[in-house]
């Protein structure tokens, strides 16, 4: 069971994400029925009793098909927001960095996660050259893996 709950104030995640980086190049995701269009890192929610390394390994896994290693922690990121519904949200994300491998750095953009209706599409995502892409959460934007402190990010829309 998710990590989530619903509250009369709005909702709560607690989830993982993955930094996964080839120098300027991260694998980002995209969902194709959001009502706009906006890249998120791979990952997802925390099950109960799950650690947040366990989650993001088998969300990696979910989400790629590929098993990978941590590399190190890399951030918390504290955020609220209001989704498109009207929902206000108050999420808590821990990020990995993940391992590089022959296997993830041979991912496609385009790759689909799931062949249902609820799939995402995986792409890979220049830093340098992604201007009018959206990205989530916007530390993306800014990454400096060189920098091996763990970074707490706050985000108030």
């Amino acid at each position: 069971m998710d990590c989530t709950f619903l509250s009369k104030e709005g909702k709560f995640n607690f989830r993982v994400g993955a930094v996964i980086a080839d120098g300027r190049r991260v694998l980002m995701a995209r969902n194709p029925n959001e009502k706009r269009e906006f890249y998120y890192s791979v990952g997802g929610r925390v099950n109960f009793g799950e650690t947040t390394q366990e989650a993001v390994l088998r969300e990696l896994y979910e989400e790629t098909g590929v098993v990978c290693e941590i590399d190190r922690l890399y951030a918390i990121h504290e955020n609220f927001f209001t989704d498109d519904d009207g929902v206000p949200f108050h999420e808590i994300s821990v990020f990995f960095l993940i391992k590089k491998n022959d296997e993830l750095l041979n991912i496609k953009s385009g790759h689909l996660t799931d062949k249902g209706p609820k799939g995402e599409y995986l792409r890979w995502i220049d830093l340098d050259d992604s201007k009018g892409v959206t990205l989530y959460p916007p530390f993306f934007r800014e990454l400096d893996l060189s920098d091996k402190a763990i970074k707490h990010y706050l985000t108030k829309e």
